[in-house]
């Protein structure tokens, strides 16, 4: 699976994209046809200004994930484990038809 990272507004350091790449990495488990999926890291001018948005394609689907939070951890955090969800509801969905 290949992760594409692009930060707006600001460059993420090496840390910060090791531990984007960490969580998505783990969206894998939970569907085996993704490809790619891409993340787009965001500051706004708003409390809680770090945004994240995931996305990726699926059959037939693109499923997107937006959040915000204090921190780019903890967006990333919030945004990976719903899209885990999506992703499970999805594959779910697939199995009932």
């Amino acid at each position: 699976m290949e992760i594409k990272i692009k930060s707006l507004k600001f460059d993420a350091d090496q840390k910060l994209i090791a531990f984007v790449e960490k969580k998505v990495s783990k969206l894998e488990k939970f569907f085996d046809g993704l490809e790619t999926v891409e993340v787009v890291l965001s500051l706004l001018q708003e409390p809680d200004n770090k945004k994240v948005k995931i996305m990726t394609h699926v059959p037939g689907q693109e499923l997107v994930i937006e959040r915000h939070a204090k921190t780019f951890e903890d967006a990333v955090t919030e945004a990976a484990d719903a899209m885990k969800e999506k992703i499970t509801r999805f594959k779910e969905k697939q199995s009932e038809a």
